[in-house]
């Protein structure tokens, strides 16, 4: 059910849905009325589907907390409680209760328009400074080598161009600009589109993935299939874009699955999970005694490019990073001064992936 969640956007997850994963919590009528509203307001408001499902989450565990209430019977202190309780209790990361925070007065601010006036006194998660996971070119170029297929591929980009897992898995045709060695990202994080390098190594085999790619677009039209789904409401727009080649994922599901907001049987994007799995093995069989996961890559290829002397407003910009604070702690990796760009030379081209094809 998550991956159909996170596959067509947010109205065809029920909300009672999520209030059920909750123990069997029993919530009145009335409070499950919340969900419905909740749903429509952060759909509305073009929410990401996974903002989306942890919001529900974590409204539905605030109301199970106080027994099912109706929120407007609720106040403050009643969520200073529950903060207390994940801090206290349930040990929760300061991020964690963070998000568990932002849910809840979104529901009041934005859902219920009764935002919460009186100034919150609950027990805070310590927030802990944590460095980076960092891998050496020789490690990052030796996982990939145990990888293999699309995995590959897609770890490359995730290293060569910086990419956050499900930027690089939304990638589509139109996205890659072969001709200027560049990627467009689009509905990234926090919104904010940008324009990342492709390294020139990856250029011939994403060529020829795309070709094999292209041939089973081709099949799925044969066979009556062949659309993809498109944000928003592009689709009704151009009704004819589900099927241009142009917009089909970069890096496809290996089967069709019906969409489960209009029964369309499609090819979505390829798993999140399979490629994190991958990444995870083949660091285990490289036997690299760090904690390696895909995002791991994205740190390795901001710190390596300030190795090479690139600057750090231009990481800041490859990285979509809306804080320069957000990527000043690559240079604490490193560390070396704020500025983290060697005078006298220039940067140069990120060459742990142009020089070795794996």
């Amino acid at each position: 059910m998550e991956l159909e969640y996170l596959q067509a956007g947010l109205a065809h997850l029920p909300s009672r849905a999520i209030i059920g994963r909750h123990r069997g919590c029993y919530m009145p009528p009335e409070s499950q009325l919340v969900f419905d509203l909740t749903l429509s307001t952060l759909q509305r408001r073009h929410y990401s589907p996974r903002t989306a499902k942890s919001y529900l989450a974590w409204i539905a565990r605030f109301l199970e907390f106080h027994q099912g209430q109706h929120p407007s019977a609720l106040h403050g202190a009643d969520l200073e409680a529950f903060l207390s309780h994940l801090a206290v209790e349930s040990n929760v990361a300061a991020a964690t209760q963070n998000q568990a925070l932002s849910a809840i007065l979104f529901l009041y601010r934005d859902v219920l328009h009764a935002p919460l006036k009186e100034p919150l006194h609950a027990v805070r998660a310590r927030t802990r400074r944590r460095m980076p996971t960092i891998l050496s070119k020789d490690e990052a170029l030796l996982i990939l080598r145990f990888l293999d297929g699309p995995h590959r591929l897609m770890a490359q980009l995730l290293y060569g161009g910086g990419l956050r897992l499900m930027e690089c898995l939304r990638l589509r045709v139109k996205d890659l600009d072969f001709d200027n060695r560049q990627i467009v990202v689009r509905e990234p994080k926090g919104g904010r589109e940008r324009v990342t390098m492709l390294p020139a190594s990856l250029v011939h085999p994403l060529e020829e993935h795309l070709a094999r790619v292209r041939r089973m677009h081709e099949i799925d039209l044969a066979e009556g299939h062949g659309s993809v789904f498109l944000p928003f409401a592009l689709a009704r727009k151009m009704p004819a874009a589900p099927q241009e080649w142009i917009w089909q994922f970069v890096f496809p599901s290996h089967r069709l699955s019906n969409d489960p907001l209009t029964g369309t049987l499609r090819r979505h994007h390829a798993s999140p999970s399979a490629l994190q799995k991958a990444v995870t093995q083949a660091a285990r069989a490289a036997r690299i005694e760090k904690r390696v996961s895909c995002h791991t890559f994205r740190h390795s290829f901001a710190t390596h490019l300030l190795e090479n002397g690139y600057d750090i407003r231009t990481v800041q910009e490859l990285l979509g990073h809306r804080d320069l604070k957000t990527t000043m702690i690559y240079t604490h990796v490193l560390h070396r001064g704020g500025l983290a760009a060697r005078r006298g030379q220039p940067p140069r081209l990120i060459p742990f992936i142009a020089r070795n094809r794996v």
